[in-house]
């Protein structure tokens, strides 16, 4: 092809940009050489949007506000007129866009700095920032020191640092506040409002002390001056050099380990800086439903203060379903670590691998573990050592894959203190998360939550919860990953069109195999040809593989699986072999003793544990993911037509595999039965959740949607008996589910408390995608409520869910309460709603665009009357969704919006649905923020209702003035039984004198 290229046609550049991207984005980089700052932000208007607002959060905007604020380039009323809660993400940027744009050239050289500082490396490729020198922003910075002369110029000037100085001393700064009279605790409560992130608090507590003037900055700045007063022994003195020497070293070794994404085995070619995109954090609950939600959390959280329950312990529990990202967190922040760019107080970081610790049969001492396994000094090891003994508090240890560990923890394990005394590896690492060993080093473990026992448990300073990827999250995934920016649009707006698919890809895991094999998603198009279950998933990614292979040498037919089969049950004995014994490293013999030939090794599947491999010179191989190895044990029992027909009995029924220890000799088959004594009895706790996994596979390779694709494998009347036998295991599970329903108490609705093993039931069941199954099952089920809250649900556990609850005879309560279903799994769970009289999604990561869209349906379904959004991330924007459903439905009994954030225009939207409502009984507006004006208007609209009997304004920012408005609506309503107005801002003696003017107010 040959054209005379002109940079200016814009018809040449994307015909250039098609055939050769590279030369396309340099040539684009190079005609914005010449240009000024002000004409760089208006040609790349619409690329800084989508990097300020394509991860939804908010961070990015705040961050870049905090450096304008500071370099003096934008008056305090401009950051009001920008960040205005309740306005959508992309709104507020663009106000800012269009207001540094108007303030001119130097502005916009400036706006563009704070952009290359705030934004990670792999959102700056592509943009250009013009000539925006270092010498410039340290002169900025010089000039801003000028006004310094109050107390709050320089809370403007300093904004950046204190917010990170502040994050992790909320609590501290408040106390002082208050305690000198500057803060009120409405203020207080204002600070720490739920749905605010550490930095977001540290945000607004600036925000109110500059509301409150020069005195409450003085004692602010005051609160800081006394903490520098106390440096941390770290600060006092210098570490020797030897030990400056060994950290430089560590550093090294782990950015080396941490450079390339070291999961999902194959891909080593992935930086993960290019890579990275950031899961849902959250704190555990505790058990505790009336724990309210502290918000989302950043990386650096999960070491920090936040969230701290038991201040004496040490280790930090980051638990999280098989995919959910754990180990690619540690290894984030690992390598943020190593390039000095966060954890700041630890001088040292220790990586351990669980999975290489438990191949590890050396007695060994704790300095062994450290230099053995980490990093070997070359200095003074006896001077680094004693550093580390004299420094607890200055050392992370981090430990990845406890559920991967073979043997369980107990109170009863040998206690050992010492550390330079031997011990088997699992003494010393029990003991250093317990804190016999090593008191005050900082410990992060990773697990998933059904491997950590309640004795280890006690010992945890905090629990964070990984819940997967939010939808900005798949989005940047995705583009990140494809880099081809017209591939990734047509990935995602398959996702858009495939809801299942969408579901499953909150899943990190599951959303690396959909744009690994983004050929095969666009080519099987959509409707039933698309991937609507997890086995389907993973089939496409083995069709990926095994068409790679065979692409060398000729196409795949319609019978590839048995063109592969050989290969499948090679691997699939290995994988079931290391299932039954808790083992997920192999040596060579052992891929020998299963017949696994190189040709199967080159496959892809399975990768080389280089750790292991180096450090005892042969070869040893893991699969690439532990849901693969239970995906190929699962291929196994399905093609394997010599198994024990007891196998998946006992697979489905885990109070059978605990009580008889022969089980692993019966479910791995006739391969084992000539090593009986050889396989060791497998912690039950790790063992249990991968041979649900693996349970859940078969489920889905033995239904009809793939039973052609294996009838060439396997014949007809064994994958039937298989069949049979799944769909016998499942409905017996569930009648044990239904049996266990205790009868209700005299005027109580029946209902009934699911556990986490009725969950993966009713996954298994939508891994069959056969309709007569879900309906058969459903049809015994007689309850009014069914409660499944701190279930673990999230948007893949909300497609099963819906799947076979839709097929409910009778209505239902459906109580998701302190889960983690988010906006994806509010559309997952629409198909059931007709069926659902009550939703309750108290404490679920809910935002405005999830309840449109409930909303939305729940107009048109007849039986749908109450629902609770009790501490989700709601704002003004949805209230008028709401509006509009007390409009519409004349029967909508109960609205319950409680710790959200609605204001009083949201509340505005709300009286004015309730005007027109003749039906709902309860409104729940607890701990929002609707003022005075937000009462008042509420109670005009009390003085039209007539059905209205429970309102509760619980800690809303109401003055007297709102409440007089209340007690006015009140003298002509008598349906209104009772007004929560606790913990608003009235003095004692105005509650005093209005309960007396008005009874049913509750203060």
């Amino acid at each position: 092809m040959s054209i005379n290229y002109n940079p200016h046609n814009k018809s040449h550049f994307l015909l250039l940009q098609d055939y050769f991207p590279a030369v396309a984005n340099w040539l684009k980089l190079r005609s914005y050489i010449c240009m000024s700052a002000r004409q760089l932000v208006l040609r790349q208007r619409a690329e800084l949007l989508g990097a300020l607002c394509c991860g939804g959060s908010s961070e990015g905007l705040e961050s870049v506000l905090d450096l304008l604020l500071s370099w003096g380039m934008l008056f305090w009323e401009d950051y009001q007129n920008v960040r205005v809660p309740g306005r959508a993400l992309c709104a507020n940027t663009r106000v800012l866009l269009d207001l540094v744009y108007t303030k001119g050239d130097e502005t916009c050289q400036l706006l563009l700095a704070a952009f290359k500082q705030v934004l990670p490396e792999a959102q700056r490729a592509g943009l250009s920032f013009g000539n925006c020198r270092t010498a410039d922003l340290e002169n900025t910075r010089d000039d801003t020191k000028e006004l310094h002369g109050t107390a709050i110029q320089t809370l403007q000037t300093d904004r950046p640092g204190l917010v990170r100085r502040l994050k992790d001393h909320i609590e501290g700064a408040l106390e002082v506040l208050l305690h000198t009279g500057s803060f009120t605790p409405s203020d207080c409560d204002e600070v720490q409002l739920l749905v605010y992130t550490p930095s977001q608090q540290a945000r607004r507590l600036l925000d109110q002390v500059r509301s409150k003037g020069e005195p409450a900055a003085k004692v602010l700045l005051q609160y800081f001056q006394q903490t520098e007063d106390h440096p941390s022994p770290f600060n006092q003195e210098a570490p020797p050099k030897e030990c400056l020497s060994y950290q430089k070293k560590l550093r090294s070794t782990v950015s080396a380990q941490s450079h390339f994404l070291s999961t999902y085995g194959g891909t080593s070619s992935l930086s993960l800086e290019d890579i990275y995109t950031e899961g849902q954090l959250e704190l555990a609950q505790g058990g505790s439903e009336a724990q309210p939600q502290t918000g989302a959390l950043g990386l650096e959280d999960v070491v920090g203060l936040v969230g701290t329950l038991n201040q004496e312990a040490d280790t930090v529990l980051v638990s999280g379903e098989a995919g959910s990202g754990k180990s690619t967190l540690l290894q984030r922040l690992h390598l943020l670590w190593a390039r000095g760019a966060a954890l700041h107080d630890f001088f040292l970081l220790f990586p351990f691998s669980c999975r290489r610790l438990s191949s590890e049969q050396r007695e060994l001492s704790l300095r062994e573990l450290l230099f053995l396994h980490c990093c070997w000094p070359d200095g003074d090891q006896d001077r680094i050592f004693q550093f580390i003994l004299d420094h607890p508090h200055l050392i992370l240890f981090t430990f990845d894959g406890l559920d991967e560990f073979m043997q369980s923890f107990s109170d009863s394990e040998q206690r050992h203190c010492c550390p330079t005394q031997c011990a088997p590896v699992p003494t010393l690492l029990f003991n250093l998360l317990q804190g016999s060993l090593m008191k005050g080093v900082r410990k992060v473990v990773t697990s998933r939550p059904e491997a950590v026992g309640p004795t280890l448990k006690r010992y945890l300073r905090k629990e964070v919860l990984l819940k997967g990827f939010s939808p900005g999250g798949i989005d940047c995934f995705v583009r990140k990953y494809l880099r081809d920016p017209t591939v990734a649009t047509r990935v995602l707006e398959s996702l858009r069109n495939n809801t299942a698919l969408l579901g499953l890809c909150h899943i990190p895991v599951f959303c690396w195999i959909v744009s690994k094999c983004y050929k095969e998603l666009l080519g099987c198009g959509e409707g039933e040809g698309s991937p609507q279950t997890i086995t389907d998933v993973y089939l496409m990614i083995l069709q990926h593989f095994f068409q790679r292979r065979a692409s060398q040498r000729n196409t795949m037919g319609i019978g590839w699986v048995q063109e592969h089969q050989d290969t499948a049950l090679h691997l699939g004995q290995l994988a079931m072999e290391g299932l039954g014994a808790s083992c997920y490293v192999f040596t060579g013999t052992e891929l020998q003793k299963c017949g696994v030939t190189e040709e199967d090794i080159c496959m892809g599947f399975l990768i080389r544990s280089e750790d292991l491999s180096s450090s005892t010179n042969c070869k040893h191989y893991e699969f690439l993911h532990i849901t693969m190895q239970c995906f190929f044990a699962a291929l196994y029992i399905v093609l394997n037509n010599n198994l024990d027909r007891s196998t998946i009995p006992k697979l489905f029924q885990p109070q059978d595999r605990q009580q008889q220890p022969g089980f692993h000799r019966v479910c791995l088959g006739h391969c084992l039965t000539q090593q009986e004594g050889a396989l060791k009895e497998a912690n039950t706790a790790a063992e249990t959740p991968n041979l649900q996994i693996t349970a859940t596979f078969v489920s889905g390779l033995l239904s009809q949607r793939h039973r052609s694709l294996l009838l060439l494998s396997c014949p007809g009347p064994t994958l039937d008996r298989k069949s049979k036998q799944v769909v016998t295991c499942l409905s017996k599970g569930i009648q044990k589910h239904f049996k266990s329903i205790p009868r209700p108490v005299e005027g109580e609705k029946k209902s009934m408390h699911a556990m986490p093993g009725f969950v993966w039931l009713i996954k298994c069941i939508h891994e069959m995608q056969d309709s007569r199954i879900a309906r058969d099952t459903m049809a015994k089920l007689e309850v009014e409520h069914l409660k499944l809250t701190y279930c673990n649900i999230g948007p893949v556990e909300c497609t099963a869910l819906a799947y076979v609850l839709q097929h409910l005879r009778n209505p239902v309560g459906l109580q998701l309460d302190y889960n983690y279903v988010g906006d994806v799994g509010v559309e997952q769970l629409l198909p059931c709603l007709h069926v659902c009289h009550s939703v309750y999604l108290r404490h679920n990561n809910i935002s405005d665009e999830g309840i449109r869209k409930l909303i939305e349906k729940g107009i048109q379904c007849e039986r749908f009357q109450k629902i609770a959004l009790f501490n989700n991330k709601l704002t003004d924007a949805c209230t008028e969704c709401f509006a509009h459903l007390l409009k519409t439905k004349q029967n909508f009994l109960s609205l319950r919006l409680g710790n959200n954030n609605i204001t009083a225009a949201g509340a505005g939207q709300l009286a004015e649905g309730l005007r027109f409502n003749r039906s709902l009984q309860f409104l729940g507006l607890w701990g929002n923020k609707i003022g005075d004006k937000g009462a008042e208007a509420i109670a005009n609209a009390l003085k039209d209702s007539q059905t209205l009997v429970w309102l509760r304004l619980t800690k809303n920012c109401i003055t007297r003035t709102g409440v007089e408005c209340l007690i006015l609506a009140l003298e002509g309503n008598t349906s209104v039984k009772a007004v929560w107005l606790r913990g608003n801002e009235l003095s004692p003696e105005e509650v005093e004198e209005m309960t007396q003017r008005e009874p049913r107010l509750t203060f």
